[in-house]
């Protein structure tokens, strides 16, 4: 006879098959768990000793397998909290992390709140950072780059679930959308991991165009800050994301384009995450 696991009795057993593959494997297990049977997870404790329906311990057990096998958490619910705004993620963009916000502070800091500016966000992806700035700074005119189709579709969900619709979305890549408008500020997080880097074996179920760059892991960033300055206005700003060995490069590029002002800031474990200057030679 088959015996009914309880939803206490699923969520431990995940989190065990889940230890050798997770940094969190308890609330992986309740994350995914309450997804499937639409609970906030704090009704998991609440309702623990209730049994779990059969058909829904076999989609739970495909779940946590998935899990298992490295596919991110947010893919498997299907979102993810960014700059406290929920997100909704797909394979089709890189899961939004917690040092992006880093980027999205920092460029918040650059403008007036209450003025209008002129801001562009290059591989939008989500649009977690261009919309992270619109709901902050609603009179900021944001447009948003990608050049897939399908994360252009994943963001204009996103801005509509806000209740951001100002938010402009431009299919092509990088300045090409924009080739005759200036902006105020320039933000970015490209891709910017080496084609041999091992950290891409941790990351393979998201989409490669979002990570990798070219043999160096610098070819986008250095794309981008040649062409910025014919797209900024006077003393406008570019703020870029990048990996915690490139700050170097990056200040280097910047100064090498006409750059001032270029300073760089460090991530919540103390790594160099985003590097901005301002460009005065207009």
């Amino acid at each position: 006879m088959t015996t009914v696991a309880t939803i206490a009795e699923a969520v431990k057993n995940a989190a065990l098959t889940l230890e050798p593959h997770s940094e969190s494997p308890r609330l992986d297990a309740e994350l995914l768990l309450a997804t499937l049977l639409s609970l906030p997870r704090s009704a998991l404790i609440a309702r623990g000793d209730e049994p779990v329906a059969l058909h829904d311990e076999h989609a739970y057990a495909d779940l946590i397998a998935k899990r298992a096998g490295g596919v991110p958490i947010a893919y498997l619910t299907g979102s993810r909290e960014f700059w406290s705004l929920p997100l909704k993620v797909s394979p089709a963009v890189l899961v939004p992390r917690p040092e992006t916000e880093i980027l999205v502070e920092q460029a918040l800091a650059l403008l007036p709140r209450d003025v209008h500016r002129e801001v562009l966000d290059l591989g939008t992806g989500s649009g977690a950072i261009a919309l992270s700035l619109a709901h902050e700074r609603p009179r900021w005119a944001i447009t948003g780059i990608d050049i897939s189709s399908a994360a252009l579709q994943v963001a204009a969900l996103n801005a509509q679930a806000l209740k951001l619709p100002h938010v402009k979305w431009r299919l092509g890549s990088w300045f090409d959308p924009v080739r005759l408008e200036r902006f105020h500020l320039i933000v970015s997080n490209p891709p910017y991991i080496a084609a041999k880097d091992p950290a891409l074996t941790a990351l393979g179920a998201e989409p490669p165009t979002a990570l990798i760059a070219g043999p160096t892991g610098l070819e986008a960033l250095s794309a981008i800050i040649a062409q910025a300055p014919d797209h900024l206005l006077a003393c406008g700003w570019l703020a870029l994301e990048h990996g915690a060995v490139q700050a170097h490069d990056v200040a280097q590029l910047l100064q090498a384009q006409g750059f001032d002002s270029i300073r760089t800031y460090s991530d919540f474990s103390g790594r160099p995450r985003v590097t901005l200057g301002v460009y005065t030679q207009h």
